[in-house]
């Protein structure tokens, strides 16, 4: 067992052309690369903005518009208008179509066609009768003497088409066939083998012809003309593609290393002084605020609604005792309440609440 591993193929050698070729090709394709691909990226980042900020919350600003503007309006039309209209037109259909209809169908239509049926039965009895009895037996009359005239007739015509062939066989078709098999037949032989000999000697020196002035010519051109310049095209279309890959990737990286420094400058000079500012002077200040005005006031503020509320509940027990006081004078005291048959059993025997004897158990 062969435990090496076995050497690695070098590459596919490259001709100078290539070499040469490559480096200025990438040059030039990186410089003008770098400006579309930084315009790419920016114009990407905007798009990203624009459809975080501005256009999902238009369009859930519309589909909600549109969702107030048409589709309830349209729910509800068809919910309290449309379905009410249609049960509504439904049920004079049947009033006053399918009801009438049903009933003109059942005591009109249906005794008329039983009646038409039972005519139009009699008389198809009758033409049946006739067919049988009258039609039938002339008609099998009529087809024997029919018959008897056609066998007549055939005979007659066998006889006529019989002398016809005859006639036609030994002047037409015997003198035909002695012409096609001793004269066309020799003659068409001899013309086909002019026609072949002239057509090949014709397509011999034409295709010799071609050869020459057309065939050899282009085939010198396509060999040392048109595929070197192809071959060479070819290098330089797969070296500008392979530069074109490569720099749009460099160009990438150089897009977004600038995007780094423009954000780590927008950071130093605005976001961390605004960070700062925030952290340092507007957060104390706001708890300062707070600790020392707002929830003071807060406080005085609940101080006084307490004091308002329970002055309104003196002032409003005050009023209820004064109106009773004055009902009382004016209307005297009331008297006691009616007792109300509750219908239930008094006595020592029924079942109460602090003892657990009953009408059954007691002793």
């Amino acid at each position: 067992m062969d435990l090496e591993k076995p050497p690695a193929r070098p590459p596919h050698p490259e001709g100078c052309l290539t070499v040469a070729i490559r480096v200025p090709v990438r040059i030039v394709v990186l410089v003008l690369v770098v400006p579309v691909r930084m315009a790419w990226d920016a114009l990407t980042a905007a798009g990203r903005l624009l459809s975080r900020t501005v256009l999902r919350p238009l369009g859930r600003a519309l589909r909600w518009l549109g969702r107030a503007l048409f589709v309830l309006p349209f729910v509800a039309l068809w919910r309290w208008v449309v379905v009410p209209a249609g049960k509504a037109l439904g049920w004079l259909g049947n009033a006053l179509v399918a009801v009438p209809a049903r009933w003109l169908y059942r005591y009109v239509l249906t005794p008329l066609g039983h009646g038409l049926a039972r005519v139009a039965q009699a008389i198809g009895g009758a033409l049946g009768w006739l067919y049988a009895r009258v039609l039938t037996p002339a008609g099998r009359g009529i087809a024997r003497l029919l018959r008897g005239a056609g066998l007549l007739l055939a005979a007659a015509g066998a006889g006529v088409c019989a002398v016809m062939a005859w006639l036609g066989r030994h002047l037409l078709v015997v003198p035909a066939r002695w012409l096609y098999a001793w004269v066309l037949t020799p003659v068409g032989r001899a013309l086909a083998w002019l026609v072949t000999a002239l057509v090949t000697g014709v397509g011999a020196v034409l295709y010799w012809t071609a050869r020459l002035l057309l065939v050899l010519p282009a085939l010198a051109l396509w060999r040392w003309v048109l595929l070197p310049v192809g071959r060479a095209l070819a290098v330089v279309a797969r070296e500008t593609g392979e530069a074109l890959r490569h720099a749009w990737r460099i160009a990438g990286r150089i897009s977004r290393a600038v995007a780094r420094v423009l954000g780590t400058l927008l950071r130093w000079i605005l976001v961390d002084p605004v960070r700062w500012v925030h952290r340092t002077v507007l957060v104390p200040a706001g708890h300062t605020v707070r600790d020392h005005v707002l929830r003071p006031a807060a406080e005085a503020a609940r101080a006084v609604g307490r004091s308002v509320r329970q002055a309104l509940a003196g002032a409003r027990d005050t009023v209820r005792q004064a109106r009773a006081d004055l009902r009382r004078t004016l209307l005297g005291e009331p008297g006691p309440p009616a007792p109300v048959d509750r219908r239930e059993p008094v006595g020592r025997g029924t079942r109460t609440l602090e003892r657990s004897t009953t009408a059954l158990t007691k002793d």
